[in-house]
C-alpha cells in the first residue's frame, strides 16, 4: 500500500509526520488513486511499513474522517467514503434590490465589560515584531513597491499566503490563485458583485455577512444549522446555486461541520453549486488539531476566504480570497474598480512576518492566551450558572450560552445584563427564522479576572430574572 501511494518514510519531514501522511492520503483520495469504498491498511500494518508510530497513522485516519473523506467500519477497518468531484456550471441569476447596510450598534453608556463576539484582543497586537518587519521592508523596498502595484495583491505576499495556507489549512493554491482583499467583508462584497444571485446562508449565522450581501443587492436565504452544522438537505430544497458557510467554527453556534455534512455539501456543489467558505476562527482551536479547509478537497467548488482581523487586528484590513478559476478575472476586475488594490507596505510587512515565522509565533502565543480566557469564562459560568448549557467551547473567540424557553426573550435579557454593565449579544440577532434563545459571549478582549466578574454579573441577573 505504501509503495502504491509512493509513501516513503525517507521523504517525510523530521516533524509533522501526521500532517505529511494525511496530506498524502488526501491527495490519493482526491486524485482518484483511492476510490470510494477502498479499504485503508490496518493502522499497525501501515505504521510498520512506514517506520512510524501507530499513533501517527491513527491520527491521520481520524483527520480524514473529520474531513468526511474516510469512515471507520466495525470489522471492516477504515474505508474511503468521499471523493471530490469536478465542478459544474453555476446556474441561476436573479439579482435582488439593494438594501441599506446596517452599521454596528455603538457600546451603550455604563458598560465596563464588553463581551461582544468578534472583538479580538487588540492589546496582543505584535507591535515589536511588526516594527522589526516594517523596518526590514523599508530598508529593502524598491521604488516600484511604492506604486499602485497589482490589484490582485503584492506577488510577495500572495506567494507567502499560498505557502502558509497550504501548511496550516491544507488549501490548494498557488500565488496566482490568491487575491489580497480588505478582510472577509470585501471578499463577500466582491463575490456578491460578481455572482449577483441569491445566496444561501447559515441560520443562525453572521448578521454582518447577511448585511454585507444585502447591501450589494444579494438576497440571503436562511438554511438551518443544527448540531452537525448546515442542513444540506434543506439547502438542496432551496434550489439555490451558492451557499456561504463557516465550517471550521460556525458563527454563532460554534459547531464544526460534521464529516457527513462536509461530504454532502461537496456533493451538492458538484451538481453545479458554489461554496463560499469563510474560514472563521480557524486559527483559534484549542483542544485538538483543526479540520482542513473544505477547499482542500475541491478547489474548483469553493471560494475560500479568511483574514488577519482576529489574529492581528481588524484595523489592518488584510485578508485573502482563493476562488475557482472561472471567477478569478471578474473578481480582480471588481477589486481594481473598488480600490485599485490594498496598501503596498502593509502587504510587504505581513509577507515578512509570514516568511520569518513571526506570524505563526504570534498565533501560538495568542492561542495560549485565549485558551486561558476561555477557561476563565467557562469556570465563571459553571460557578454562577451551574445548569447552563454552553456550546462552541473547542475553538474560536466566543461561547454560546443557550437558554431554556421562558416568558422573556433573549433581547430583553441582554438589556438587563447591559444594565449590570456587561455587553453581550442575543442569539436572536443572528437568526432569520424563529429559534431557541441564547446569549453570544465573546471572551478575547477581557482578562481572566474580568471574565469571571462578567460571569458573576450574568448569573446574578439570570437568577433574579
Amino acid at each position: 500500500m505504501s509503495d502504491f501511494l509512493q509513501l516513503h518514510r525517507g521523504g517525510a519531514p523530521a516533524k509533522g509526520l501526521t500532517t505529511w501522511l494525511t496530506d498524502a492520503l488526501r491527495a490519493a483520495i482526491v486524485g482518484g488513486r483511492l476510490p470510494i469504498g477502498a479499504r485503508l491498511p490496518a493502522t499497525r500494518i501501515l505504521a510498520t511499513e512506514l517506520g512510524v508510530s501507530r499513533g501517527v497513522v491513527v491520527d491521520a485516519y481520524q483527520r480524514l474522517a473529520d474531513e468526511g473523506l474516510a469512515r471507520a467500519h466495525t470489522g471492516a477497518g477504515t474505508v474511503v467514503s468521499a471523493l471530490a468531484p469536478a465542478a459544474g456550471p453555476v446556474a441561476e441569476k436573479a439579482p435582488a434590490a439593494a438594501t441599506k447596510l446596517r452599521l454596528p450598534i455603538a457600546t451603550p453608556p455604563g458598560i465596563d465589560l464588553d463581551l461582544s463576539p468578534g472583538v479580538p484582543d487588540l492589546a496582543a497586537f505584535p507591535r515589536a515584531a511588526w516594527l522589526r518587519a516594517e523596518r526590514a521592508v523599508l530598508a529593502g523596498a524598491s521604488a516600484a513597491d511604492l506604486g499602485y502595484g497589482d490589484p490582485a495583491g503584492s506577488p510577495v505576499l500572495r506567494r507567502e499566503l499560498a505557502d502558509w495556507l497550504a501548511r496550516t489549512r491544507r488549501v490548494r493554491a498557488t500565488a496566482g490563485d490568491v487575491l489580497v482583499v480588505n478582510g472577509v467583508a470585501q471578499a463577500l462584497a466582491l463575490l456578491a458583485q460578481v455572482l449577483r444571485r441569491p445566496v444561501a446562508v447559515e441560520d443562525p449565522g453572521s448578521r454582518g455577512a447577511r448585511d454585507q450581501m444585502e447591501h450589494w443587492g444579494v438576497r440571503p436565504v436562511p438554511v438551518s444549522v443544527d448540531e452537525q452544522g448546515l442542513r444540506v438537505d434543506e439547502l438542496a430544497r432551496t434550489g439555490l446555486g451558492v451557499v456561504l458557510v463557516t465550517p471550521a467554527h460556525q458563527f454563532p453556534t460554534g459547531v464544526v461541520l460534521s464529516p457527513a455534512r462536509r461530504a454532502a455539501l461537496l456533493g451538492w456543489a458538484a451538481g453545479g453549486g458554489l461554496i463560499i467558505e469563510d474560514d472563521y476562527d480557524a486559527e483559534h482551536r484549542y483542544d485538538r488539531a483543526p479540520v482542513a479547509a473544505l477547499q482542500a478537497s475541491a478547489p474548483e467548488l469553493v471560494a475560500y476566504t479568511g483574514s488577519t482581523s482576529k489574529s492581528l487586528a481588524p484595523g489592518m484590513r488584510l485578508g485573502w480570497l482563493v476562488a475557482p478559476v472561472r471567477l478569478r478575472a471578474d473578481l480582480i476586475a471588481a477589486k481594481h474598480a473598488s480600490d485599485l488594490g490594498n496598501p503596498g507596505l502593509a502587504q510587504l510587512v505581513l509577507a515578512q512576518l509570514l516568511a520569518s515565522g513571526g506570524y505563526e509565533r504570534h498565533l501560538r502565543a495568542v492561542r495560549t492566551r485565549q485558551r486561558i480566557r476561555r477557561d476563565a469564562l467557562l469556570a465563571g459560568l459553571r460557578e454562577h450558572l451551574p445548569g447552563a448549557r454552553v456550546a462552541g467551547v473547542a475553538a474560536g473567540l466566543h461561547l454560546l450560552l443557550t437558554l431554556p424557553p421562558g416568558p422573556a426573550d433573549d433581547i430583553e435579557l441582554t438589556e438587563r445584563i447591559a444594565a449590570a454593565g456587561v455587553l453581550v449579544q442575543p442569539l436572536s440577532w443572528h437568526r432569520q427564522a424563529p429559534g431557541p434563545p441564547g446569549l453570544v459571549l465573546g471572551y478575547a478582549a477581557q482578562t481572566p479576572d474580568r471574565l469571571r466578574e462578567a460571569a458573576r454579573r450574568i448569573g446574578a441577573v439570570m437568577h433574579a430574572h
